[in-house]
Formats: C-alpha cells, structure tokens, sequence
C-alpha cells in the first residue's frame, strides 16, 4: 500500500462532520428564509388589512358625512299656540236676613224662581226627568257689553236647612254653595259662595269682574229676604 493512498479515519470523519454541519446550516438557513417570507407576507396581509379597513371607515364616515349634509328640514315650522290656562275665581258674601233658616232654605231651593230675585240669572229650568238637573241662563249688560252665557248645573245632596250646592256640568264653568247659619227664631245668616272660571270675553277685565259680582250677589241677598218674606206668605205650610 502506498502513502497517497492511506487516509486517516479521523480526517474522514472530520470531513462528514463538516459535510453534515453545512448540511444543517443550509437547512436552517431554508428555514428561516422561509419563515421571514411568511412572516413578511403575513405583514403585507395585515397592512393591507388595516390599510382596507382604514379606506372602508374613511369612505363610511364621509358617506354618513355626505347624508347628513343631504337631509333636508322643513322650510318653517309650525309652533303651535298653547292653550291659555283659564283663571278662577272665588266670590263670597255673607247677610243677615230677617226670616226664619227653614223659609230661607225653601226659597233658595226653588230653583226655578231664583230669576225673580237674582238679577243677573234671566232663567232656571228644571229638567222634568231628571230633577237635580237644571239649565241656567245669564244675561246681563256689564262692560259696555251684553253679557249672555248659560250652562246645565248638577244639584248635589243638599243638608236641609243647612246648605245647597251645584256644580256645572257644561256650559259656562261653575260651582257654588249656599250655607245657613240660625242667629235666632226668626232670623239667620245666609252665606252665598259662587266659583265660576272666568270667560274669555272677560279675561282683559278680569280684575274688575269679582268685585262687580261681589256687589250683585249681595244685592241679591237683599232681594231673596224681601222675597223669601212673601214667599213664605205664600207657600202652604
């Protein structure tokens, strides 16, 4: 055997070792390329990803920019007026009267003859079918003008010889009371209390109607004793 001829065995197995470490480098090497190929191109998606999902939000934002700016409102607007809340008011006014509370409470339970001594009440009449119910009419000339309303009133559950009360079911709003007080055998006091909601007509004189009413409620407190004197004349007993 010549000397060229003879290879060591370690340098043989350096030469392998070598060969199999290149081999894997270059494996590795593949590897990796491989990986950053994917893991760039994964970027390039999600770029783009953002990049789409920025443009699709742009273009939905000035969309919904562009329809806002397309909405048309009307050319006026109606307001429509509120309704005036309508004031009350409260009259009261008190008498002594020279008859007996029995009489007095008769003759103010007469419905339909209160016109003879309440001046400013033209008319009661009574329904026939429905006796607690009764259609009133006013007519007065008051304010440089002629005053005319009227309205159906409910007679509520009187106290006898203690107090009679309504209250307007349509027509002309209202509600009263009248309440008797005995001061002696033959006299007693009549208390008169009447609400009403004041008109429209009359609302630019409202502050002047209580007064101007006051007034005609004790004048007709006046006229019921004179009638009440003659009515209890007159009345069976």
């Amino acid at each position: 055997m010549s000397a060229t001829s003879a290879i060591p065995a370690s340098t043989t197995m350096s030469a392998a070792a070598t060969s199999a470490s290149a081999s894997s480098s270059a494996h590795i090497l593949r590897l990796n390329h491989k990986q950053l190929i994917v893991s760039l191109h994964g970027r390039r998606k999600s770029i783009s990803a953002s990049s789409s999902s920025f443009f699709s939000t742009y273009r939905f934002n000035s969309s919904i920019s562009r329809s806002s700016r397309r909405i048309s409102y009307p050319s006026s607007i109606r307001i429509r007026p509120l309704s005036p809340v309508m004031e009350w008011q409260d009259v009261t006014v008190k008498m002594e009267v020279d008859v007996p509370i029995s009489v007095a409470y008769k003759c103010y339970s007469d419905r339909e003859a209160i016109p003879e001594w309440m001046p400013f009440i033209s008319t009661v009449k009574i329904l026939e079918d429905k006796p607690d119910l009764s259609r009133w009419s006013l007519k007065y000339e008051a304010f440089g003008q002629n005053i005319e309303y009227s309205w159906l009133a409910r007679n509520m559950q009187p106290t006898p010889n203690q107090k009679i009360h309504w209250r307007s079911l349509e027509g002309l709003p209202n509600r009263g009371a009248v309440r008797f007080f005995p001061k002696g055998p033959s006299s007693c006091i009549i208390e008169l209390t009447v609400s009403y909601e004041v008109p429209q007509l009359l609302v630019p004189v409202a502050s002047a109607l209580k007064p101007f009413l006051e007034n005609l409620l004790a004048e007709g407190l006046e006229r019921s004793a004179t009638f009440a004197k003659s009515y209890s004349a007159d009345t069976p007993k």
